[in-house]
């Protein structure tokens, strides 16, 4: 009888990843809130507020922060004017990488009035830039440009489209002269 029992204990095996295959069960978040408001400052200022009604927050070796009711981003000034904003209705966070995607119905529109619509997005806090290779729709108040990706700073006051399609609008400069 004691030979059967420790037969028994040497065969059981505690691997999470079969016993959440046997239980259904996947993984948890180690951190739930809902209508979060976080506010990301340099030197006491600060620069971004995101704003989301649930944030999931999981670790492991490659930890990420999910948002999966969409965000709402705010850029700002030294002087808390916002430069730009960005929504969309699901976002993911890479912790390590420092990297937001967002996704579904991605739009960001900045102090002009610009405002550019994307399915896919990439913000790189270290970097300051937003980018996406997929399609991009910008409309301006005499334009609209499409293309297949873009570059630019998060504040969107600079930016480059690829693949460029529209109708764009070039103005003669006034020391040019017609041959």
């Amino acid at each position: 009888m004691l030979f059967l029992f420790a037969l028994t204990l040497t065969s059981c095996e505690n691997d999470i990843e079969k016993v959440s295959l046997v239980t259904g069960k996947s993984k948890l978040p180690i951190e739930s809130s809902t209508d979060m408001e976080i506010l990301y400052s340099d030197s006491a200022k600060v620069k971004v507020k995101v704003n989301t009604p649930v944030m999931n927050r999981y670790d492991g070796e490659n930890p990420y922060t999910e948002l999966p009711k969409g965000v709402s981003v705010k850029f700002f000034d030294e002087n808390l004017n916002v430069t730009s904003t960005l929504t969309s209705k699901y976002a993911i966070r890479k912790d390590n990488e420092n990297i937001m995607e967002a996704k579904n119905d991605v739009v960001v529109v900045n102090e002009k009035g610009e405002k550019l619509n994307t399915e896919h997005l990439i913000w790189n806090e270290r970097t300051h830039k937003i980018y996406s290779d997929k399609f991009v729709k910008i409309t301006t108040p005499d334009k609209i440009l499409f293309g297949n990706g873009f570059e630019a700073n998060q504040d969107f006051t600079n930016y480059k489209i690829f693949n460029i399609k529209g109708t764009i609008t070039i103005d003669k400069d006034e020391h040019t002269t017609n041959p």
